[in-house]
């Protein structure tokens, strides 16, 4: 149940100049790192950047409706995005953009751990403008060398409500598909079988108590042949100017983190991660600083098992170019591994 796969849009990013209004989602389905039920799945949307453009900003919109997004509520994303993601081999990624509302992209990978890949990714967005940042219907796909296709379509149904439909083959098979729901709470309906009577809901709700702090819970149900289950989990978050905590209890475990924005360019995260299934306890400090007039942005961490990270994105004005780079070192079983990518477009 835990690691059912997810489907996500284009791996690539969208690039910035088509105006959508948010990145892909990234999956997190390792049982190690899941504590709270929902994240098996993928977040309904905008959680953390792609998982192939690393150095991809995720940007923070607002959506009209409902005081909270539920998802993002859930998401401990404010601290998560400080934390760089790990980079391998060289990664060449073309972005064109056809008009105002169509982009396709190229993206070759080339890695010496993993198999090299091809993927071709298009994104369209439609014409219902609701601000500036957003305009619905959104419409993300992503194919593979193999024939492997990530799709999904994500839609502004009406005033605070929001809905959003992915899909995922692998190879010829069909592997998995998911629609979610937003309005002031969030439903998420995965692999749903009417003839075999298996599938899983996940039903999550925030409610605002002040200003600052809002409480919530989230239910789970799994059910396939000979098999069912419900787990429950509580969360909170506390939130202040330049800082926030969120923290998530329930019978999968618990996960804590406390994001503090420094300055403008500096901002700092702590992230706690408690798993009563796999028995283990673990702390991850990150930080990101951005340095706009150098078109930098460098990000760094290291946790308790002594993995430490880091990748800087450079973008290389008046070219349409991005540079990354990415290094990740594990003290404890002595493994180093970097990364190098350039996004043109």
């Amino acid at each position: 149940f835990f690691s059912v796969p997810c489907a996500s849009p284009s791996p690539h990013g969208p690039s910035a100049r088509v105006g959508i209004p948010l990145e892909g989602p990234r999956c997190l389905t390792s049982p190690s790192k899941l504590t709270f039920p929902s994240w098996a799945l993928c977040p309904p949307w905008g959680a953390l950047s792609g998982r192939g453009a690393p150095w991809a900003r995720t940007r923070d919109t607002r959506v009209p409706g409902p005081r909270f997004s539920a998802a993002k509520f859930f998401c401990h994303r404010k601290c998560k995005e400080l934390f760089p993601i790990q980079m391998e081999g060289v990664k060449l990624t073309v972005n064109k953009g056809l008009s105002n509302h169509f982009q396709v992209n190229h993206t070759v990978a080339l890695s010496t751990i993993g198999e090299s890949n091809y993927h071709f990714g298009v994104t369209y967005v439609g014409t219902k403008q609701l601000s500036p940042t957003e305009a619905f219907p959104v419409l993300v796909g992503d194919m593979d060398n193999s024939g492997s296709l990530n799709a999904q379509v994500i839609h502004q149904l009406g005033p605070g409500l929001r809905s959003r439909m992915a899909i995922q083959t692998q190879q010829s098979k069909f592997v998995n598909w998911q629609v979610d729901g937003e309005y002031s709470a969030v439903i998420t309906l995965g692999n749903p079988d009417i003839l075999v009577g298996s599938g899983i809901l996940v039903a999550h709700y925030p409610h605002s108590i002040t200003p600052c702090l809002a409480l919530g819970g989230e239910l789970v149900y799994h059910r396939r042949p000979g098999e069912k289950g419900t787990v429950m989990s509580l969360a909170g978050k506390y939130t202040l100017n330049n800082w926030l905590a969120t923290v998530t209890l329930g019978q999968a475990g618990m996960h804590a983190t406390y994001y503090h924005k420094a300055s403008d360019q500096l901002q700092v995260g702590v992230e706690f991660e408690a798993s009563t299934r796999m028995q283990d306890t673990s702390v991850s400090f990150g930080y990101q600083l951005d340095m706009p007039k150098a078109n930098l942005l460098f990000k760094g961490s290291v946790d308790s098992n002594w993995i430490v990270g880091a990748t800087l994105e450079k973008k290389l004005p008046p070219l349409p170019l991005t540079l990354a780079l990415g290094a990740f070192l594990n003290h404890n079983k002595n493994k180093f591994q970097c990364g190098f990518g350039l996004t043109i477009g």
